[in-house]
């Protein structure tokens, strides 16, 4: 595992732990170009009473404007929603890491169909944290996923 991969998985694990703490949803998201993260956020749906102001869509208003993102790579604590798999497809960001998909099994078929690297890794502090607010926070999660 390369420092920069590492790097992104803890500032994932960092923006979800944040959010929790301000009584959002528990999702972060980093945003690599090389050795170098670039850009990161967390869910603040709540927080900021924005429907669509999950991990990864702060994260890429972090970026700010980026003439591409066909060399970088986005992190996510969460397997990615549609409407959040569906912007990494628009921009034509090849490459995803999903730090946990047990507690919610995203869109990664839709996302490699599309020809998006998928790799998903499984961090036991990104599953337990989205474990816990499930437990603790089952309507606002049912409200996120719109179930």
């Amino acid at each position: 595992m390369t420092g920069i991969h590492q790097a992104a998985i803890d500032a994932c694990y960092d923006q979800a732990l944040k959010s929790y703490n301000e009584g959002g949803l528990p999702i972060g998201s980093a945003l690599t170009r090389g050795d170098e993260i670039i850009a990161v956020g967390h869910n603040r749906r709540m927080q900021q009473g924005n429907p669509i102001l999950h991990g990864e869509m702060d994260c890429l208003q972090n970026a700010g404007r980026q003439a591409s993102y066909r060399d970088c790579t986005l992190y996510t604590s969460l397997s990615p929603c549609m409407m959040c798999s569906g912007t990494i497809v628009q921009f034509k960001i090849p490459r995803v890491v999903i730090c946990e998909n047990r507690n919610f099994g995203g869109n990664e078929q839709f996302l490699r169909n599309r020809g998006v690297e998928v790799e998903i890794i499984d961090d036991a502090h990104c599953i337990d944290l989205m474990a816990r607010f499930i437990s603790e926070s089952g309507q606002l999660w049912a409200e996120d996923i719109a179930d």
